[in-house]
């Protein structure tokens, strides 16, 4: 379902692999009889259009069922927790300008990179909360 890499690529604004989030979590808060049933029918024979046309934006999943909502809350915890620094020392890290000049370039970019990461996960905590 989630494919290779085992992630989701969340974006500022919606989920960017939307299709693999949405199936996931369907299967992932269903019933052991709901599961059994999917597995019999391989899989959902037709989504509904609406389904078909709505995306994961960051009002969709603010809305998610309270199951799917606990599930995405405590996987961003867990991801969060894989970090070896937290949000706010990312951030200061970034606004010491002195410590910042003595990181090498490429530390520099991977500073940005994971503190872009951390931003999009805090967000996400908020919506699902």
């Amino acid at each position: 379902m989630v494919g290779e890499e085992g992630a989701f690529v969340l974006g500022w604004d919606e989920v960017l692999t939307e299709e693999e989030l949405s199936t996931t979590l369907k299967v992932l808060c269903m019933s052991e009889e709901e599961f059994k049933e999917y597995k019999e029918q391989d899989g959902w024979e037709d989504d509904s259009e609406e389904e078909e046309n709505s995306t994961l934006s960051n009002e969709a999943l603010s809305r998610l069922k309270t199951p799917c909502k606990k599930l995405l809350y405590d996987s961003v915890l867990l991801t969060l927790e894989s970090y070896g620094a937290d949000l706010k020392a990312e951030q200061d890290l970034l606004n010491n300008k002195e410590a910042y000049k003595k990181l090498s370039r490429r530390e520099q970019q991977a500073l940005h990179v994971r503190y872009g990461q951390k931003r999009i996960l805090h967000q996400l905590l908020e919506l699902v909360q």
